[in-house]
């Protein structure tokens, strides 16, 4: 398994637990258009999970230029590097 893969099984459960919904399964490239409950407060509540999950904190820029979970991702996996 990749770091990608396996951060997207993390964010996954993440989505699951935050948007209590057991069916979501999350790829690379699904937005907030795919989720029935990803609307702007609960954008805010999973960002907030991510970065307490990943011990990590994102500017409002950064969040902003997020349009998919595969972006999300990229980011988890850039932070982390330079958090190093």
């Amino acid at each position: 398994m990749t770091d990608a893969e396996i951060i997207l099984k993390e964010i996954n459960e993440i989505f699951i637990d935050v948007l209590d919904n057991d069916a979501i399964v999350l790829t690379t490239e699904t937005t907030s258009d795919d989720i029935e409950d990803w609307d702007s407060l609960t954008h805010i509540q999973l960002v907030v999970a991510i970065e307490k999950h990943f011990k990590l904190k994102f500017t409002a820029q950064e969040i902003r230029s997020w349009s998919n979970v595969g972006e999300m991702i990229e980011a988890i996996i850039n932070k982390s590097k330079t958090a190093i």
